[in-house]
């Protein structure tokens, strides 16, 4: 289980009392969580969810607070973070910055429709007009100097056919690079895979995990969830569910020219962003109880984005 912070009762309960939520009645970890520890949290007056930030500096802690707290209020469904009864949102639990925040109701699509991506490419256009006049400052720490330092690194733990799929991309990654900066910027989650998403059959009710969330091109935030929502289990985009996504995005914030001509890069750095970092993480959790995610999943995706034949709408 991927609870990298144990925690005893009495810790917890200790904790827990300055936000004046009533006793304990009882919490669980989290096993779906591969870098923070999560914890499910029933008090006398609702649910919660705990999270002890293990990757990243505390600095850092307060873009996150703003961030959900900006979404919070253009009445998007995120997890904001509760404050204590003297006003504290950012507090500190076993050497580990931790916030506590409302548990929103739903479950994971495990099979996800054209329904279900309308409503994430219209989360992701609100999430982007909301912070894009006004958007936060923070440099991801995966980001694209980060992908060719990595991936340079990593083609020699490859095998043939893998090392050359990688070391193409790298080298593409580097040609493009300032273009693909230069491209419209908003605040983005840069991790909307369906298992930060919870539904109510294709209603959606709630985006969690922005540990990820930075300021960066929108198109890179579309692409991530393009990747991971439209595809098949083969690697292949799912043109009516991609159409959904990029239709409801476009109908919201239209793509520009510069957009359309980089979609398929993008597509590619957004494999190569996850593929990398499960490879990583692959190598570095070995033989841990720890869930990993499976790397040959985006290798197949960027295999097959090799070539793309779903283009942006309405690019302008």
């Amino acid at each position: 289980m991927s609870v990298f912070t144990p925690l005893a009762r009495p810790e917890l309960e200790a904790f827990l009392a300055p936000y004046g939520l009533g006793q304990l009645r009882d919490f669980q970890g989290i096993a779906a969580g591969s870098e923070n520890t999560n914890f499910f949290i029933s008090m006398e007056k609702g649910e919660f969810v705990l999270t002890l930030v293990e990757r990243g500096p505390v600095q850092e802690m307060p873009f996150f607070i703003e961030l959900l707290d900006v979404l919070h209020d253009a009445d998007l469904p995120v997890p904001y973070a509760l404050r204590t009864t003297d006003g504290q949102a950012l507090r500190e639990l076993k050497g580990k910055p931790a916030l506590l925040q409302p548990r929103l109701s739903g479950k994971h699509p495990t099979e996800p429709n054209t329904q279900h991506c309308v409503q994430i490419g219209e989360l992701l256009a609100h999430m982007h007009l909301a912070t894009r006049e006004k958007t936060i400052e923070r440099r991801t720490d995966r980001g694209l100097d980060w992908m060719l330092k990595e991936g340079s690194n990593f083609i020699s733990h490859l095998d043939d056919a893998e090392g050359s799929l990688l070391k193409a991309s790298v080298e593409e990654i580097a040609r493009e690079q300032a273009r693909i900066m230069a491209l419209p910027r908003a605040n983005v989650h840069a991790d909307l895979f369906r298992d930060n998403t919870l539904f109510e059959g294709t209603h959606l009710t709630g985006v969690i995990d922005f540990y990820n969330a930075c300021s960066a091109p929108m198109l890179y935030d579309v692409a991530i969830a393009v990747n991971d929502w439209c595809s098949f289990e083969d690697g292949k985009i799912d043109a009516p569910r991609a159409r959904a996504l990029l239709g409801a995005y476009a109908a919201l914030r239209p793509f520009t020219a510069a957009e359309a001509e980089l979609w398929s890069t993008m597509l590619r750095v957004g494999c190569v962003r996850f593929w990398l970092s499960r490879l990583i993480a692959a190598e570095t959790f070995a033989g841990q109880d720890v869930l990993i995610h499976d790397p040959s999943e985006f290798r197949k995706r960027l295999e097959q984005r090799q070539e793309t034949h779903i283009p942006l709408p309405f690019a302008l």
